[in-house]
């Protein structure tokens, strides 16, 4: 699955587990008890990274021969224990959003009897986008890669679930036609809506964090994956992180320096972004409000005409309406 980023300070989900749709069995008058596959069905094969709360290796099923992606939460002796609880949650959420081809898949659960050891058993598809984030990439493919990131955040969204640590490193780039696809992985922070308040402490990588979030708020909701969506766009666009910093205050302090950039000259904010349409512009400007009620929801920011419309070169927009500024930089 994706590395972890050695500049990101990721803090693990708290909560509580929620319910599992992949481990636990249908409902029935009488509770079942979900029965795990073994890990000795599995060949393992080698380490390709390490997400919220354990590695990630490649692995072979014996009898089929089909590769996958595991991801390995060591139990406590069998006994459980707050990694586990957390491991069965992010089964729970992986299994609601299934069948979204901008989604990981999940494939199984499955359990070493010997340790107790959980193993999230998923598809196994490309390397992470982080790796391919070595440049800006022109709009056209910026467009369609968040087409795909905004189309999986609605699928998350309306099963009522939040990712909470979107950022490159937890998206997927298989390549092929179109620049390839993308796929929304690593769930470890994900949870199922619920009532607020949720409990202390920050919960994923904090240069994606929304600005509600790295104030302490307990009380929010799909809001914070579209902030985190609009600091992917704009790393996609130049080819380097939104906001850097070593702590929360300091991100926080950037984040409400953009926030003033804003309000004092609107757009022309993204004149570093020169070859940025001005549709592009007002859907990053939409993903980034400092208030989360004015921020974009995955469904209407899919209707936006920058996704419905061919954008427009500047020099077209301007013959087309005599009084259009280009919003770009003269430097």
């Amino acid at each position: 699955m994706a590395e972890a980023s050695t500049a990101s300070r990721k803090r693990p989900a708290p909560d509580g587990t929620g319910p599992s749709a992949a481990a636990a069995a249908p409902a029935a008058k009488k509770r079942a008890r979900y029965q795990f596959a073994s890990i000795d069905d599995y060949e393992k094969l080698e380490e390709i990274g390490e997400g919220a709360f354990g590695v990630v290796f490649k692995a072979r099923h014996r009898r089929t021969g089909e590769e996958f992606a595991v991801k390995w939460v060591r139990g406590s002796g069998g006994g459980g224990g707050p990694d586990r609880a957390a491991a069965l949650r992010e089964a729970g959420c992986l299994a609601a959003c299934r069948g979204h081809p901008s989604i990981v898949q999940i494939k199984d659960v499955a359990t070493s009897e010997a340790t107790g050891d959980l193993f999230i058993v998923m598809e196994l598809a490309g390397s992470s986008l982080r790796d391919w984030l070595t440049r800006p990439f022109p709009e056209d493919q910026v467009r369609a890669f968040m087409r795909q990131l905004l189309d999986a955040a609605k699928k998350l969204h309306g099963t009522r679930t939040l990712h909470r640590d979107i950022k490159p490193e937890n998206v997927l780039l298989v390549p092929g036609a179109g620049g390839g696809a993308l796929k929304l992985c690593d769930f470890g922070c994900a949870t199922p809506m619920r009532e607020p308040p949720y409990p202390e402490g920050l919960v994923g990588t904090m240069q994606y964090c929304s600005p509600e979030q790295l104030m302490g708020s307990r009380s929010y909701g799909p809001a914070v994956d579209m902030w985190a969506l609009g600091c992917v766009m704009a790393e996609l666009l130049s080819g380097q992180p939104l906001f850097e910093a070593d702590t929360e205050e300091e991100v926080l302090e950037q984040i409400k320096d953009l926030r003033d950039e804003f309000d004092a000259i609107g757009l022309h904010v993204f004149d570093v972004l020169p070859e940025l349409s001005q549709a592009g512009r007002e859907v990053l400007a939409a993903l980034l409000r400092f208030d989360p009620e004015e921020r974009l929801t995955a469904a209407d920011a899919l209707k936006h005409r920058w996704f419905t419309e061919d954008a427009k070169p500047a020099a077209v927009a301007k013959a087309e309406h005599p009084g259009f500024v280009p919003l770009l930089s003269a430097a």
